[in-house]
């Protein structure tokens, strides 16, 4: 009887390159690798992932890129909703961990795997991302976490791969970069501490452009259709706006934030495309959904996050908040300059068919031209009612 098959999330990094050896010498493994591909790899990167894979002793690799239904199925309802977790995180991470762990486990089962295997450590967030996907679509398959079970460090990691014959430089196990669609995270020693924060070499990108550039967004429906003018499609289009703003080193930030274990986590990150396009999605929001709109979008927005970033993602009041968020965009109609500026943009304004400011019905702080003097008295007169009977009945004197 020939070895148990197990398919391996694999990204070439420390942790899953640690993980392909260790299950192929010291358990026996025959290992089956797959890298996830929710953009930010090019063919040369798949490329030398692939052939590291084998040269690690995989038994089998694939490539499978889901950008555009990654796009589809995730990212359109991130921006639909504004989604920033803490104000702060696009999920760039979160979102894209839960479809690699749906697209993993499908393949898992395609090729009949006995088990399936990740590099998440005890401490984090993924770990429950990848182990609530897999226990939900295929529980009969087993799920096996070395550096969880083993407790491993990163120079633990480190040393096993060099006693085996693989050199991996610390220098770089130092920082783990995770690169995707929206955006890349980057974590080190200093997202470790509560003060320090990430130096200015530890993120992908580097300030190449001084001065000021002006980028024109096109949404219809809310969706990101052109870039000054030239129409692609949305994640096409993502890409193209990252490698401008990306000039101009524009997204750093570090996240700050509970962890679904509960404890508090930080995290850098590089979202340059990601805030532009949530950013300037929300400004022209403002401009073309009402009050009531918003206020709903806001909350629904924020739950639709906060349960995407726990792993909760296949829970079905997620298709129900989805059919919301989608509904709102019908007026989300027009176009949006943006400034690009070093490490920061700006939003200059909009222009929609659906822009509720441009009416006959009034100017903010200036004229009305829809109602008389006495009908806005009437309506503060009226307005007031409630408070002023409980004022009354309850002699409230507001000192």
């Amino acid at each position: 009887m020939g070895s148990k098959k197990v398919v391996l999330a694999y990204s070439g990094g420390l942790d899953t390159s640690y993980c392909l050896k260790y299950l192929k010498n010291e358990k026996g493994y025959e290992v089956h690798t797959v890298l996830i591909n929710t953009g930010g790899f090019d063919d040369a990167e798949l490329k030398a992932i692939e052939d590291r894979a084998y040269e690690l002793g995989s038994a089998k690799h694939a490539n499978l890129t889901i950008v555009d239904k990654y796009y589809d199925k995730a990212i359109k309802y991130l921006i639909y909703g504004n989604v920033l977790k803490n104000n702060t995180y696009p999920l760039s991470v979160s979102a894209e961990r839960v479809f690699q762990a749906i697209e993993a486990i499908k393949y898992a089962k395609s090729v009949g795997a006995e088990a399936i295997a990740h590099g998440s450590t005890g401490a984090g967030n993924d770990q429950i991302r990848f182990d609530l996907i897999f226990q939900t679509i295929a529980p009969e398959i087993e799920i096996i976490t070395p550096i969880r079970d083993l407790k491993l460090s990163r120079q633990e990691e480190v040393d096993y791969l060099a006693k085996n014959g693989v050199h991996y430089s610390w220098e770089k196990a130092q920082y783990s970069i995770n690169k995707g669609l929206w955006g890349t995270s980057v974590g080190g020693k200093e997202t470790l501490t509560s003060s320090q924060p990430l130096p200015s070499e530890a993120y992908p990108s580097q300030l190449q452009k001084t001065g000021e550039e002006k980028v024109t967004l096109e949404f219809k429906k809310g969706e990101l259709v052109a870039i000054n003018g030239v129409a692609d499609k949305p994640s096409n289009n993502i890409v193209a706006l990252e490698k401008l703003a990306n000039a101009y080193a524009i997204g750093r930030d570090i996240h700050v934030g509970d962890t679904i274990i509960g404890i508090k986590g930080r995290v850098g990150f590089e979202a340059a495309a990601p805030l532009i396009i949530i950013k300037a999605h929300h400004l022209l929001e403002k401009h073309t959904l009402g009050k009531w709109q918003q206020y709903w979008k806001e909350q629904l927005g924020n739950w639709y996050g906060m349960l995407f970033h726990e792993g909760q993602f296949l829970d079905p009041v997620m298709r129900n908040i989805e059919t919301f968020l989608e509904d709102t965009q019908a007026t989300v109609n027009g176009t949006v300059t943006v400034s690009l500026k070093p490490y920061h943009f700006s939003l200059d304004g909009i222009e929609s068919p659906n822009d509720l400011m441009n009416t006959g019905f009034g100017q903010y702080g200036e004229m009305n031209n829809a109602w008389t003097s006495d009908d806005a008295k009437g309506f503060i007169k009226i307005l007031g009612n409630a408070q002023k009977i409980y004022s009354s009945v309850n002699n409230e004197t507001y000192e």
